[in-house]
């Protein structure tokens, strides 16, 4: 059962939960943004080397997002007994920017364990409301532990001020089924400046949860189980950079000599560098011998780092080819849609549960916009593109086949070759003109044909007439 708390309780609670989850949230952000502190380093080298050692960032995290994030793409709304897409859903689709907005909250749920949506009337034009993806870093939901529906929603921003020498202003927006509060932090207090009692029955912030689990339903990061990993590969890959720093190169050695005999041609002594940095050396006493040691080789770094490619393939799904692992040999189209099955498959179970939060934003909208739901919108369905990368010519001989057999009709071929709602729909009408054409044309040769006479049958036969003998 919900709480039964007044604005300001519910303000101060979400607040606190909302703290609680920023440093892992923080944390997910800084290795998909590839920004991630140092790890498995010893104190005592990192600080010997001091600024001199930067780590070098292997980004698998950033890799395994934007691999599933771009077969993620929305192509419209539909009810689930009509083939067309929903005209007043998508507008407000395309005029609140949501195909670059869905983008981002794909990504954001994928690293950071879930995004939020976020809709609100628009005070310029009633007809499309307001429309907003957001972060977890700025957003927190609470859900009722009976129905996992959200019963209260915050999200937090700062305001810059007028004042150069003052500091932002602390802003908060709560959000409760029949209200929205906002809330202005003055000298660490929090007072309400503003409420919009709309009375819709509904907390208007959906969560686009990734992975989400019966006991974890705010969802699971996709980072989580490859950041040890990514931690060891940038560790690997640091301590190369290191070794070929010091170690790649060959080294001299020289005995029987002292520092007086590094000077150049005016008696001044040479750098240690200068002294090492490949000249020739010469010298006149017998006694003195050169060398140098053999250099080291970083094949062992690079099987390391292949190692490492390897698990994380495994682990999130990848083709060989996305982590580096590829082979002189190219493979075939057959072995790269084997490789992908695994990624397919992940992006479709993403589609499903981003495709109900999605379904829900836009029961939300409709309520927003007219007040009241029709029950059709329990119906209601996302419509995604194609996960899988097939090539065009072998889905459309497909395609083809299936239609030329009566067993595709035509509104679903045209969905199976990847065109877009827009698209569907002007192709429909292009196809309802070219058929108006052609009946106006059929008509029009009737009514101006000319008619023809018929040739004259010839008659039965007259009898011969008898003549006398």
């Amino acid at each position: 059962m919900a709480l039964d708390l007044d604005p300001e309780a519910w303000l101060k609670r979400l607040i606190h939960c909302h703290e609680q989850d920023l440093p892992e949230l923080r944390l997910m952000d800084s290795y998909y943004e590839g920004t991630q502190p140092l790890s498995y380093l010893a104190p005592e080298i990192q600080a010997e080397l001091n600024d001199r050692m930067r780590q070098l960032i292997i980004n698998w995290p950033q890799l395994i997002v934007d691999a599933l994030d771009e077969r993620l793409d929305i192509e419209g709304f539909r009810y689930a007994d009509s083939e067309t897409t929903e005209d007043g859903l998508w507008d407000v689709w395309q005029a609140n920017d949501l195909d670059e907005g869905s983008q981002q909250a794909h990504v954001d749920a994928l690293a950071l364990r879930r995004s939020y949506i976020i809709i609100g009337a628009n005070e310029d034009d009633a007809e499309v409301p307001i429309v907003t993806a957001e972060s977890a870093l700025d957003v927190y939901a609470e859900r009722d532990p009976r129905t996992r529906t959200v019963v209260a929603a915050i999200k937090r921003w700062e305001e810059p001020s007028a004042d150069a020498t003052v500091g932002p202003t602390k802003m908060a927006s709560l959000y409760l089924p029949t209200m929205r509060c906002t809330f202005e932090q003055v000298k660490g207090q929090w007072s309400e400046v503003d409420r919009d009692e709309h009375g819709l029955g509904e907390v208007l912030v959906v969560p686009l949860a990734n992975r989400p689990r019966l006991r974890h339903m705010d969802g699971t990061s996709e980072l989580r189980a490859v950041v040890p990993i990514s931690d060891a590969a940038c560790k690997v890959a640091s301590d190369m950079m290191v070794s070929a720093e010091y170690h790649a190169m060959p080294r001299r050695w020289a005995t029987g000599l002292s520092r007086d005999d590094f000077a150049d041609e005016n008696g001044q002594p040479l750098g240690a560098m200068s002294s090492l940095a490949g000249r020739m050396w010469v010298n006149e006493n017998e006694a003195v011998k050169f060398g140098q040691f053999p250099e080291a080789q970083l094949s062992n770094f690079h099987e390391t780092i292949n190692q490492l490619a390897r698990l994380v393939a495994a682990l999130a799904g990848l083709p060989p080819a996305f982590v580096g692992l590829a082979t002189d040999q190219p493979p075939s189209a057959d072995a790269i849609r084997a490789a992908e099955a695994r990624l397919v498959k992940r992006a479709e179970r993403r589609q499903r549960a981003f495709g109900e939060a999605w379904e829900r934003v836009m029961r939300l909208v409709l309520l927003v916009r007219d007040g009241s739901l029709d029950p059709r919108t329990r119906r209601l369905e996302t419509v995604w593109r194609d996960a899988a990368t097939p090539t065009y010519a072998q889905k459309a001989d497909a395609v083809v086949k299936l239609h030329a057999a009566g067993l595709l009709p035509t509104e679903q071929a045209w969905e199976d070759l990847g065109y877009s709602a827009v698209q569907r729909d002007r192709m429909r009408h292009m196809q309802d003109e070219a058929l108006t054409r052609m009946t106006a044309m059929d008509l029009h040769q009737l009514s101006t044909a000319v008619p023809t006479q018929p040739e004259p049958q010839p008659g039965p036969a007259e009898p011969p007439v008898p003549t006398a003998g």
